[in-house]
């Protein structure tokens, strides 16, 4: 199993603090951002991670993260010069995954339940988390049948089917590089995650699982300050691992 973390983006949300570095670079109380979504492939014994990064900070990252040696694990790094989509993190991948399966997590998701198990069974096809929200209009929302079976997923739609999001912790094994590489561009100009999860779905081969944890999106002031106090007030759940 391969790990990427997908770290780049401009985070124009959270302007001004995003003028000076990156949004996975902020503090969620006391670590940097992107020290929670390392811990969650690290705890799952996911040792050869991609970090994919935008250029204007690279250095950064490198001056905080390393080789990964601090860490028990081996990190390289990508550039993504321009934001294509979340898609797009397979293709600027695709000599690193090479034939083992891949688990994607994004560098502003904050899971704080234990998936290593979840995480580890992972044998094939694609596997995602669904988490009840308030606002899902904003995710990739997910319809599931009377019996918990996902029917469809819809990116970002005006009239949610239900209240369950895609969040941003992804498994597939290594077929995706190619389901990733023949996509077309959304009405937004980006290659979409939304429809590889349909493309695994429609062959029967997505597991939609439900996550019970908090989980933090924090690419927004709010859910940026939940987080840190979240964190702030369960600091046990983050021991280990040299983070």
């Amino acid at each position: 199993m391969k790990g990427i973390i997908l770290a780049g983006g401009r985070a124009t949300r959270l302007l001004p603090l995003t003028a000076v570095t990156s949004k996975q670079l902020l503090p969620v109380y006391n670590k940097p951002m992107i020290f929670y979504p390392l811990y969650t492939l690290l705890k799952a014994g996911v040792k050869d991670i991609l970090i994919i990064i935008a250029p204007d900070y690279a250095g950064h990252f490198l001056h905080l993260l390393g080789s990964g040696k601090k860490f028990g694990a081996n990190f390289v790094y990508e550039i993504q010069e321009e934001p294509r989509g979340l898609a797009d993190a397979f293709i600027i991948g695709e000599d690193f995954i090479g034939d083992d399966n891949v688990v994607m997590i994004l560098g502003d998701n904050i899971f704080t339940e234990d998936l290593s198990e979840h995480i580890k069974s992972f044998s094939s096809g694609g596997r995602v988390f669904a988490k009840e929200v308030p606002d899902p209009q904003r995710y990739g929302v997910v319809e599931f049948d009377r019996q918990g079976k996902a029917l469809s997923i819809e990116e970002k739609p005006t009239t949610p089917k239900s209240n369950y999001c895609v969040t941003g912790l992804y498994l597939y094994d290594n077929r995706v590089v190619e389901f990733a590489k023949n996509l077309k561009p959304s009405a937004r100009g980006e290659i979409e995650i939304t429809d590889i999860n349909n493309k695994f779905l429609e062959s029967g081969e997505l597991d939609v699982r439900i996550i019970k944890g908090e989980w933090f999106d924090a690419g927004t002031f709010d859910s940026l300050l939940k987080a840190s106090v979240w964190v702030a007030q369960h600091q046990d759940r983050w021991e280990g691992f040299g983070l």
